[in-house]
């Protein structure tokens, strides 16, 4: 009996990296504090490039400007490659060096991804190897004998595509500290863009006053938005806060920051609430110098909502389930 062995890197896609991929890679690695850090960024920045260039030669689009991986806040707090498919999902792309038996795959990643493909960049930047795709992680190191070929990510794009999966954001879970990735503390945030918040707001509510129905400290997370260039350099940050009430319901306050250098908001940024048919709820519209806009609402429990963040043709959308 004979035993044949294949190399995992023999049986992936060979591709160029580009010069204008490693500038781009370069110049967010510039933009890191430690050696170490740049380092991550720029190998999963050229994973995602490599992604994105391979994708693209499928003829599926990609958006780039929707990534975690492009927002610079998002490449100093976390560790994360992912690259936005619209309709689809986000797809999670892992760089791995010459000869390694595993892939990282970070916690943070872990959740609202619709898979995970592997690309082996070679020591002089110039060649990638796309060796892989895998639909779903539950561990830090991934053995790369588990990839499925880069085929089946075709096909769970085409499958997605037919029925796409919306990620829901579960508030019920925050109140026993079980966080969606992406989503921090308000304080964590600030300290990180090392700015203050100036509290003068226009929305559905004008109280920051407790309700006297709430029997729960109240729960604030935090997530960055970016709509991509058309403001690309006015991210804003959406604060979500929660209460329990006595009467089994939920009370939801939803504010809109500028951030960074920023102190007012995009003038003309919306947001909005809409119900689970799609319409709209509530909605606030920022004016030429409102530094946050607000709402609040109520809902029961394993009730369903959307918030929309948008300006102009761009938009950003989150969905919820309390």
């Amino acid at each position: 009996m004979t035993k044949t062995t294949h190399r995992v890197d023999d049986l992936g896609i060979q591709l160029p990296i580009s010069q204008t991929a490693r500038n781009i890679a370069q110049q967010f690695a510039n933009q890191q504090p430690t050696s170490a850090k740049a380092e991550q960024v720029r190998l999963n920045t050229l994973a995602v490039l490599v992604v994105n260039d391979y994708l693209q030669m499928m003829e599926i689009p990609t958006n780039l400007n929707a990534s975690d991986s492009w927002n610079p806040i998002m490449q100093l707090c976390a560790n994360v490659a992912d690259l936005e498919i619209p309709s689809v999902g986000r797809l999670e792309c892992r760089p791995v060096q010459l000869h390694a038996q595993g892939c990282l795959m970070p916690p943070e990643t872990w959740e609202e991804r619709v898979g995970y493909v592997v690309v082996q960049i070679d020591e002089s930047l110039q060649e990638a190897n796309i060796l892989g795709f895998i639909r779903t992680v539950d561990a830090e190191i991934l053995r790369l004998n588990q990839l499925q070929p880069i085929e089946a990510l075709i096909d769970c794009i085409a499958q997605l595509k037919t029925s796409p999966v919306q990620p829901l954001v579960n508030l019920s879970q925050w109140f026993i500290n079980q966080f969606e990735s992406g989503w921090q503390t308000v304080e964590s945030l600030w300290d990180l863009l090392d700015s203050t918040p100036v509290y003068a707001f226009r929305g559905g509510v004008t109280t920051d006053e407790t309700s006297p129905h709430q029997s729960q400290i109240p729960t604030k997370r935090a997530k960055l938005i970016d709509l991509g260039i058309q403001i690309a350099n006015h991210p804003v940050m959406l604060i979500v806060e929660i209460s329990s009430e006595t009467n089994n319901k939920t009370s939801i306050r939803l504010q809109l920051h500028p951030i960074g250098n920023q102190i007012y908001l995009p003038e003309a940024v919306k947001l909005t609430v809409l119900d689970e048919s799609g319409e709209v709820f509530l909605e606030a519209q920022a004016r030429s110098a409102d530094n946050y806009i607000q709402l609040q609402l109520r809902g029961d429990l394993q009730e369903k909502f959307s918030v929309q963040i948008s300006l102009g043709d761009m938009s950003f959308t989150e969905h919820f389930i309390i």
